[in-house]
């Protein structure tokens, strides 16, 4: 094996630098040639790539977003961009493929193994925490601690002017953030895609909670059937009179900013087990966590199965509603 391509795609997530620095020093120190392809699917498809060097990886440790780029290629998802694809691979003599891809990109990753019969690894990349088969993706820490600190931020002015603040956080289809957020920044309740809303049961169970009390934060994933933190707040104000109501939406803040240490730590590990399973002939799989164990599935599993947060956690977080 002397040359193996990699690719970042999806949304970008705290923790894909260290990643590629990874990979890309594992190659190095293994006599591999590291290609680095720019901006996702859409970069081997256009024949955009640079051969990685150490000093390329130097000191990107520390750096969210993707030194490679990201893009969410359409073209790929066509036979004629993937046959572009596959033919710049084969010209550039790519014996393997890693890509650093969120949920809706692994297809992309199983099928380009199975047309061009190179060993292809996926690491799960994205904020949502939303892939079958770990326990944590790149970035998802960094996202969490970025949502609890702006919930923190919020919580004081929230308090200084007694209001309820609806707080709209990503998870368009899965509420891990939601969740795991309201637990650690002590919200009253959250609302997830995995659990329908019922916006006059809502509001009563609002001003029950906020008798006596000055504020009151409420977390939304972006997914939720209600809609997002706007729309439910718009449509809970009519059955909440005398109470002030705000929302807030956190957007792409959650994306960016410095990968915490367990996201590091994390990437780095899955880069270089990612490595060391294409040397040992592994192919069509991905990485995940167990605990602190790497291992790998089916990149097919990952793609069929539903991942869902742990609901006895919503429901420890009803338990500890303050009444009154």
């Amino acid at each position: 094996m002397k040359k193996i391509g990699l690719i970042t795609s999806g949304g970008d997530a705290p923790g894909m630098n260290a990643c590629v620095r990874a990979i890309t020093k594992y190659c190095l120190n293994e006599g591999i040639v590291p290609v680095g392809f720019n901006d996702g699917y859409q970069g081997v498809i256009d024949n955009q790539f640079c051969e990685l060097t150490f000093k390329d990886v130097n000191n990107i440790v520390q750096s969210g977003g993707t030194i490679l780029g990201t893009y969410r290629s359409n073209q790929f998802r066509t036979r004629e961009g993937r046959d572009k694809a596959i033919t710049n691979l084969r010209k550039n003599e790519i014996d393997a493929f890693i890509c650093i891809v969120g949920d809706g990109t692994f297809t992309g990753a199983s099928i380009l193994s199975e047309e061009m019969n190179i060993p292809v690894i996926g690491i799960p990349g994205t904020i949502d925490n939303d892939i079958y088969g770990t326990d944590h993706t790149i970035g998802y820490d960094t996202a969490l601690n970025t949502v609890v600190e702006a919930v923190d931020r919020i919580r004081d002015t929230a308090g200084s002017h007694n209001r309820i603040f609806f707080i709209e956080v990503m998870g368009r289809n899965a509420g891990f953030i939601a969740l795991n957020s309201a637990i650690a920044s002590g919200a009253d309740s959250v609302l997830i895609p995995e659990e329908d809303t019922n916006i006059q049961e809502l509001a009563k169970d609002l001003m029950e909670q906020n008798k006596g009390r000055k504020s009151s934060i409420i977390i939304v994933a972006e997914g939720d059937d209600g809609g997002g933190a706007k729309e439910i707040m718009t449509n809970v104000k009519p059955l909440m009179k005398g109470y002030s109501l705000r929302y807030s939406v956190l957007g792409h803040i959650q994306r960016g900013g410095r990968p915490s240490a367990f996201d590091r730590m994390l990437a780095t590990r899955m880069g270089a087990f990612a490595m060391e399973r294409i040397l040992a002939g592994e192919t069509n799989v991905m990485i995940g966590s167990r605990g602190d164990d790497l291992h790998t599935l089916p990149i097919q599993d990952a793609i069929k199965i539903t991942s869902s947060p742990d609901m006895t956690k919503l429901e420890m977080l009803q338990k500890l509603r303050t009444i009154g």
